[in-house]
């Protein structure tokens, strides 16, 4: 890497930065390969500019990204974060002449205490591993977004994420209890805490989630764990219409229940997933809804709640026998969004949450929304938590096409809006969402946002572009 260094052409800016990273980084966390560097330019969104980065580096301790900050602070030189880059926002996404500063080599679990009942990680820790992890000590950590088994935390750090537990469990913010932030200028923040509860200052911790690394550089977090549940078991209801689905989650959720995970299937997903992975899904089926609970009595839960679905009008209602049965439905969602992108190569991934009230409201808009534009819009959705994936599924290479899905999106979203919800419950707003963050949050909104941007990242080096 170092002969690559050398050799690439280096105008005198580029020049200086790349020394300046190398007198406190080593050879191989500086990449400058245009052939290497170029692979780090964006996430998995779709229609997000990306730009040329400068740099790629990959540090492996705090020091190391104190140095990147400092020398990007006195060069004035942006930083783009980055994890595993499966976020769908375009959050990622380099700018021009920027340092991507690369986290996945900070990967260590430093600690899993049961008595507190928290690990300790750097950003660079894989969901699944972490989750794999906690479990061997009885311990379980809930957030586990579809990607779960690639993407990081620090990246679900920096984008709330979500997942199929968050009925029950919630999502990523609930579960972050301090943080060490390296700031822009290199200078190292502690947040939040290790202790069950505290409410010592301002919420720092809350703020810096969901932040998408436009405030701060996540180099440490204290997470929250509970102790792991007992196995789940998965019911699949069928019915004849997206409509009759979405009552039989709002009669669930008024009745008090707490399933584990409450998640709905279109037939175009359905149909997607069956392509891919030839799991036998019912095609006949117009919603598939899949529910799981991890009481002590999983079979009596879901009885009950296979009651409710008939009375909305489910054509079949079946309970999974085992949890190896289970595992496989589970599957079947987890596959959702890569089966749709299968179906035309290039998929635009939404992400609106609205009341559960009006998730039978929002369905009904979606197909309207694809029979307008002629497109397939297959939908997965959390919907015990109201949040719908509508994913455009389209050509790339056709103009109109690709056109058409953008219109789609957008129209996606003011519907969302219309309807109560917001422009994003897990994904982030990034790159794709920036106009629609306005008129969700309104003028008063987006100024205090900014204030507080400029009170964390004055020179607005820290992955400008991006949010706002």
């Amino acid at each position: 890497m170092i002969m690559s260094r050398i050799e690439a052409p280096r105008d005198d800016v580029t020049g200086t930065l790349v020394d300046r990273l190398l007198t406190g980084l080593p050879s191989e966390a500086v990449l400058t390969d245009p052939d290497v560097t170029v692979s780090y330019a964006n996430d998995m969104a779709s229609f997000c500019e990306a730009g040329t980065p400068a740099v790629v580096v990959l540090p492996r301790t705090v020091e190391q990204v104190q140095h990147v900050m400092r020398t990007a602070t006195a060069l004035r030189v942006p930083v783009v974060p980055q994890g595993a880059r499966t976020g769908l926002s375009g959050a990622a996404n380099a700018s021009d002449g920027c340092i991507v500063l690369s986290l996945v080599k900070m990967d260590r679990i430093l600690e899993i205490s049961p008595v507190d009942r928290i690990a300790v990680v750097e950003p660079g820790v894989v969901n699944a591993t972490l989750s794999r992890a906690v479990n061997e000590h009885g311990l379980y950590y809930p957030p586990d977004p579809s990607s779960w088994e690639m993407c990081t935390i620090g990246g679900n750090i920096g984008t709330a994420s979500g997942g199929l537990c968050c009925v029950k469990y919630g999502v990523t913010a609930e579960y972050v209890l301090g943080l060490d932030v390296v700031l822009a200028d290199g200078r190292l923040m502690s947040t939040g805490r290790r202790t069950a509860k505290g409410v010592a200052g301002y919420d720092l911790t809350r703020l810096l989630v969901g932040s998408e690394g436009s405030l701060g550089i996540v180099v440490r977090a204290v997470l929250a764990l509970k102790p792991q549940p007992p196995q789940q078991l998965v019911l699949a209801a069928e019915f004849g219409s997206a409509r009759a689905a979405c009552d039989a989650v709002c009669r669930i959720m008024e009745g008090g229940h707490v399933p584990s995970l409450l998640e709905l299937m279109d037939r175009t997903t359905v149909k997607a997933v069956n392509a891919l992975a030839h799991m036998g899904l019912p095609e006949s089926t117009e919603a598939l809804l899949l529910a799981a609970f991890d009481t002590h009595d999983p079979a009596a839960d879901l009885a009950a709640v296979g009651a409710l679905c008939e009375a909305a009008g489910a054509t079949q209602v079946v309970p999974a026998e085992d949890a190896a049965e289970s595992e496989l439905l589970l599957q079947a969602r987890r596959l959702s969004l890569t089966a749709l992108e299968a179906v035309k190569g290039t998929t635009m991934i939404d992400d609106v949450c609205v009341p559960r009230s009006r998730l039978g409201d929002m369905l009904d808009g979606i197909e309207r929304v694809a029979e307008k534009y002629s497109l397939t819009i297959g939908v997965c959705a959390h919907a015990g938590d109201g949040n719908t994936h509508p994913t455009v599924c389209f050509d790339a290479t056709d103009p109109d096409e690709s056109r058409r899905a953008r219109e789609s999106f957008d129209e996606i979203m003011a519907l969302g809006l219309e309807l109560g919800g917001t422009i994003t419950g897990e994904h982030g707003v990034g790159v794709l969402k920036k106009e629609w963050l306005a008129r969700e949050i309104g003028p008063v909104g987006v100024e205090m946002q900014r204030a507080v941007k400029a009170a964390f990242d004055p020179l607005g080096i820290l992955n400008p572009g991006k949010v706002f």
